[in-house]
């Protein structure tokens, strides 16, 4: 049985000046009702109580709505403030699974600011929303609101998430669920090894450029920091000046997302399995190299390719991060220790083969991942590989309930 796939696709919205004020009231309502909401329970919690089940905050929330101080609550949809309310269960949620270790730990939920400079609402399918005839998004007590739509959706749309990003930019992100895309089988096998110097290396010797868009823009936005600086604190202009230091940041992360789309395509495309290395990108930001390593995005890239080979029925594996791919030779297998960075060519004692230190790598990560290939990218012996996986995915109705808070991103 083929399972659907949950996707989500961006798309850049402009609202008008009026519908931009409606949106920011949604953003303000969702905030009050959120932080309410974590008031309520951390009370609560201080005074020994129960915890406070989202039933009850909902009739809350219907209570004050009621109320002249809480009148401008009405403003909104309604299902915006009940989907705020779910956020705080989803935190809570991530929150509680982290200390049982069902997940990486998170912190408690905190309240949320209106000076944050990302702010979102939710509709779901009971609002009303829908795309219009003219291919407008028509959203409740906002409007219809124009897209730029880069593609089509391949199928009907459980939610609409409206964001405002750090630019002041606004994007509807859908949630669709659609089937997986099956492509050619082919006999390629890959592995990959993620550096610096060259972003991606893979197993039949390609090297792949590392863009260093960080790096590139640095002078930029240096000089738009330095401006930002200078700008009395609360002024128009301070305003002014930060949002073209997030634009200019904007700007290098679109480039970089874009360089991780095409090479994560290409490669999923081109083969039939695809190894790399389960990088630990956290303690590696903790070093000299932290702007380097967050400059070229493993972890964005890696999340790419997972869901990519789930999408057109490809198989990714990750192998352990302790793996001494470096250490090991990939024609003989002996392993003769590690070697200093400095040194990227070395020739095995053991059969006299003249390694090349990145490749090495990448002939290693597939040979642990099972994919028998050598240093030229060819089969070298007879393996089995890895039966095609599927992500797992959601029922509809659950989808519909759980809106955007599963899937798989697709910008």
């Amino acid at each position: 049985m083929v399972i659907d796939v949950q996707l989500r696709y961006s798309f850049r919205v402009y609202p008008s000046a009026g519908q931009r004020m409606a949106l920011a009231r949604a953003f303000g309502c969702a905030r009050v009702v959120f932080n309410d909401a974590l008031r309520a329970r951390e009370t609560a919690r201080a005074a020994g109580l129960a915890f406070i089940p989202s039933g009850e905050l909902s009739k809350q929330l219907t209570t004050s709505k009621k109320t002249p101080e809480r009148a401008w609550l009405a403003e909104v949809s309604s299902v915006v403030l009940q989907q705020s309310l779910r956020d705080l269960d989803t935190a809570y949620k991530n929150f509680f699974d982290g200390l049982k270790g069902k997940r990486p730990k998170v912190g408690p939920p905190r309240s949320k600011s209106r000076k944050d400079t990302r702010q979102s609402v939710r509709f779901t399918a009971n609002a009303g929303w829908k795309i219009t005839t003219g291919g407008k998004l028509r959203l409740p007590k906002v409007g219809d609101v124009p897209v730029r739509w880069s593609r089509s959706l391949p199928s009907v749309p459980s939610t609409v998430t409206v964001v405002k990003d750090s630019a002041g930019r606004y994007f509807a992100s859908f949630v669709v669920e659609t089937e997986p895309e099956a492509l050619a089988a082919t006999d390629n096998v890959v592995g990959i090894d993620l550096g610096l110097t060259h972003f991606a290396i893979l197993s039949d010797g390609t090297k792949i450029d590392s863009p260093r868009f960080l790096r590139r823009a640095e002078k930029k936005l240096k000089k738009a920091q330095q401006d930002l600086s200078r700008k009395a604190k609360g002024s128009k202009n301070r305003a002014k000046a930060r949002i073209k230091v997030a634009r200019a940041h904007a700007r290098t992360a679109d480039a970089r997302r874009e360089f991780h789309h095409q090479l994560s395509t290409k490669i999923i495309r081109e083969n039939q399995a695809v190894a790399v290395e389960d990088l630990a990108v956290k303690g590696l930001a903790r070093t000299r190299l932290a702007k380097s390593v967050h400059d070229a995005g493993w972890s964005a890239f890696t999340t790419m390719l997972e869901y990519k080979a789930a999408k057109y029925g490809r198989t990714l594996i990750r192998i352990g991060r302790f793996e001494p791919t470096s250490q090991v030779c990939s024609q003989c297998g002996v392993k003769d220790g590690p070697k200093p960075l400095h040194i990227r060519e070395w020739t095995c004692g053991a059969c006299g083969a003249v390694l090349d230190r990145d490749i090495n790598a990448a002939v290693n990560v597939a040979q642990a991942a099972g994919l028998a290939v050598s240093a030229c990218g060819a089969r070298v012996r007879p393996g089995l590989v890895p039966a095609q996986r599927e992500e797992t995915g959601t029922h509809p109705k659950v989808s519909r309930a759980s809106g955007s808070q599963a899937g798989i991103s697709v910008l």
